[in-house]
């Protein structure tokens, strides 16, 4: 099927506000684009459940900070509608950074403390740049519902509770993680990563492995547990780890005692390419 490609903001909010005029449920997919599985699947389930199916498409410069990877991080806009395209997406939101956020640009939505910890200790200011940006999408595309995947754990955790913080009328769905046949974790800055850093990066999702292992023979203490993760991917010469935690599903908070709804949590540096992974202790 073909798919509309909007770049206009006021464009693209008129025509989602046409089709929920029109009775249409609309469903929004926010994507930084260089599309894979992973978003294939949060667009197919987003296609089942509305009438207006659309994926934003834009590299956000708010949620990057100083010496990360806006330049370099990856783009292919043929190859992204080729797949939205196939996954059923009506429109590509596309908008330009001057569009959304033009010259004098003042406003953000900081989501204060589930922001603190993990990805947040290491990327200050990152979750306000993810939180505005999905804010003024929501604005714009006037969604019923938003898909997002649940690998950016805590991205996820921090949209729901700004939604819930500031009554937005819109249910936020969690998708399971995609891997790859050996386990890797779907991203784009997979593509980052040369033949033996793709095999070094095998390593978090390894460790989380060996963690749910651990736990499934009824090991309960978190030092324990995170020490099964470390030893993983300490075996790495090529990973340096930015964190490895477990924290509670919800809040995020600390744990003293793990179970199966624990989060565990890992980021770790492959060469230059930083990765997350993280899974429920008790998950299969």
């Amino acid at each position: 099927m073909a798919v509309t490609v909007i770049e206009n903001s006021s464009d693209m909010q008129r025509y989602a506000l046409n089709a929920r005029h029109e009775g249409r449920t609309v469903a929004l997919v926010p994507t930084m684009g260089y599309l894979h599985a992973g978003h294939a699947s949060l667009m197919a389930e987003g296609r089942r459940r509305s009438e207006l199916l659309v994926a934003s498409i834009f590299v956000n410069p708010a949620q990057f900070g100083v010496g990360e990877d806006f330049e370099k991080y990856p783009r292919d806009m043929e190859g992204d509608i080729r797949i939205a395209a196939a996954a059923g997406v009506d429109v590509i939101f596309a908008p330009a950074a001057a569009a959304m956020y033009p010259a004098g640009y003042q406003t953000y939505v900081d989501v204060e403390r589930l922001t603190l910890p993990l990805c947040g200790a290491s990327r200050p200011g990152h979750f306000r740049g993810v939180t505005t940006v999905v804010c003024k999408l929501f604005g714009i595309v006037q969604p019923h519902l938003a898909l997002f995947g649940r690998k950016d754990y805590q991205q996820l955790a921090v949209i729901r509770q700004m939604t819930a913080d500031l009554n937005m009328p819109v249910e936020i769905i969690g998708m399971p993680i995609v891997r790859e046949a050996d386990g890797l974790a779907m991203s784009s800055r997979n593509a980052y990563l040369s033949a033996a850093e793709r095999q070094s990066a095998l390593c978090l999702c390894r460790g989380l492995a060996a963690a749910r292992a651990l736990f499934a023979r009824g090991e309960h203490a978190v030092t324990e547990l995170v020490h099964a993760i470390s030893s993983v991917i300490a075996a790495e010469e090529a990973a340096v780890v930015d964190y490895i935690e477990l924290r509670d599903q919800l809040t995020l908070e600390p744990v003293s005692q793990a179970d199966g709804s624990t989060l565990a949590a890992v980021a770790v540096r492959i060469g230059k390419t930083r990765l997350i992974d993280n899974c429920l202790l008790g998950e299969e």
